[in-house]
């Protein structure tokens, strides 16, 4: 599938970031999908990181399950048969791809869907939930099962992700100064691994490690030792797929108490020992 950007721009523009590494068995899974990542409207930005397509055609093969690693952001999907609001998960969970269909998904930046809900975002930690459950889009004005229809009957996934930006961006909040704040403190985790205890975060954020606990529960919906676990976890998985890694050597590095320790947290969230996981990438 061609790979396309939401908005007209020039071509030489990357599509949006993301991190590829959440996708467990990526090769298979890419070879079973086609996955694109759109940037959104500028209406969106401040909230929103990209809008995702997943396209597949299943049919005369058998379903595909693709497994994926949490991640601390609130996701929006509008998929065949249902639409829902997936908040960060506690463990990897999984979705099965069967027939022919297309999923276009919204990815809130850390901290980003706070604005559109009553809600803090603890209440949607580990769940799915109804799309109304974000205050924002509990409008009548909002066509849920319409806008389901209209993503999968676009020609193709860019039209289909312009249709949901559109209907999105009708019923934004106004930006708030915070979300900024909390996703630069998600992307600090991401990118400095010497950032291995709740303490140090708290250091990084200027905050009593109750406060941003608090800060956590209500913007993000998991707590800061999640967080550094969640990117730890990211971290060895990418390592993983990309060569021969030093298992003894990483767990030292992502701070870890000893090797034994990364094994049993990797293999209870990704569902197999990092070797096995590692060698499975190399084949």
């Amino acid at each position: 599938m061609q790979r396309m950007s939401l908005r007209s721009e020039p071509a030489a523009q990357p599509e949006p970031e993301g991190d590829g590494r959440g996708i467990l068995h990526a090769r298979t899974g890419l070879a079973s999908f086609a996955l694109a990542r759109h940037r959104p409207s500028p209406t969106l930005a401040p909230f929103v990181d990209y809008l995702w397509t997943v396209d597949w055609d299943r049919r005369g093969a058998p379903p595909h399950v693709q497994r994926i690693l949490p991640n601390p952001a609130l996701h929006l999907s509008f998929e065949p048969g249902r639409s829902c609001v997936t908040g960060p998960a506690r463990s990897a969970f999984t979705y099965e791809l069967r027939g022919i269909g297309r999923v276009v998904g919204v990815r809130f930046r850390p901290g980003g869907a706070r604005p559109w809900t009553t809600s803090a975002m603890s209440a949607y930690a580990g769940r799915e939930l109804p799309v109304a459950t974000l205050t924002r889009l509990a409008t009548p004005d909002l066509d849920v099962t319409g806008l389901r229809a209209a993503v999968q009957d676009a020609p193709d996934a860019s039209t289909a992700a312009v249709l949901v930006d559109d209907a999105l961006a009708r019923h934004r909040p106004d930006p708030d100064p915070m979300v900024d704040r909390v996703a630069d403190l998600v992307a600090a985790v991401d990118a400095e691994p010497g950032i291995r205890r709740v303490e140090q975060l708290a250091d990084r954020a200027g905050l009593g490690v109750r406060s941003l606990q608090r800060l956590c529960a209500d913007w993000i919906g998991i707590g800061p030792k999640e967080l550094v676990r969640w990117a730890r976890l990211h971290e060895a998985a990418g390592r993983a797929a990309s060569g021969p890694v030093d298992w003894a050597a990483l767990a030292v590095e992502l701070g870890y108490a000893d090797q034994a320790h990364l094994v049993r947290d990797f293999s209870r969230v990704v569902g197999e020992p990092p070797a096995r996981y590692a060698r499975a990438q190399a084949d």
